[in-house]
């Protein structure tokens, strides 16, 4: 995140959880919980996986080449497989300030 490589992130929706909304700031933590950056949601978003695209999945800045390799990882990650209707929250967000 902090070199701009990461401008995106999907996770699974839990009830009743805020999302967010374009312009709000988080405050992004480092190892030990120190302050490190400020980004800004630019698109909070809640989506079936099989609307996730390339371009979202190279976003994210994990060295994904496909979509297939999103889907895989993240399943590892959730420790669920994801059907193509499995609702995503799919996050954009920009580096607004390094800490």
């Amino acid at each position: 995140m902090l070199r701009g490589e990461k401008t995106a992130t999907a996770g699974l929706p839990e009830p009743g959880e805020d999302h967010g909304a374009a312009g709000d700031r988080c405050l992004l933590l480092g190892f030990d919980d120190e302050p490190v950056g400020i980004v800004e949601l630019t698109e909070v978003q809640v989506v079936p996986a099989g609307e996730i695209d390339l371009q979202f999945a190279r976003d994210e800045g994990e060295g994904f080449g496909s979509v297939e390799d999103w889907r895989e990882a993240h399943e590892r990650f959730f420790e669920r497989p994801l059907a193509a209707d499995t609702p995503i929250v799919a996050l954009r967000f920009r580096l607004v300030e390094r800490l």
